[in-house]
């Protein structure tokens, strides 16, 4: 029973990390060598282990090979586009959708996506 538990845990990370849009800034510095900090884009630095959330919807930490950093949005995919529209929320990080006639009312949405 463990062993099945243990098989679904490690499966639903999996589906949640297959979903996610991520990407990798690698380090700086002597190849080889163990970093004990990361600059990050907008010239940051940050201890190696330490995790944030940036202005552009993301979360990133600082690992030996470099910051790695995954899109906190979750976006709309199975809603009527001919009929709706998808709104993005910058100080929430989320979308709304609504109808392109009337924007007061909202729309259905059957799915979502990171």
């Amino acid at each position: 029973m463990n062993a099945l538990l243990g098989s679904l845990l490690v499966f639903a990370t999996f589906l949640t990390l297959c979903n996610a849009q991520c990407y990798v800034i690698l380090p700086e510095g002597t190849v080889g060598a163990s970093p004990s900090e990361c600059k990050d884009s907008d010239g940051v630095t940050h201890p190696l282990k330490a995790e944030w959330s940036t202005g552009n919807c993301e979360k990133c930490s600082c690992e030996e090979n470099g910051i790695h950093c995954c899109s906190l949005v979750s976006k709309p995919v199975k809603y009527d586009e001919s009929k709706c529209e998808k709104i993005f929320h910058q100080e929430t990080c989320s979308f709304t959708v609504v109808e392109k006639d009337n924007p007061a009312k909202t729309c259905d949405v059957n799915g979502w996506t990171m």
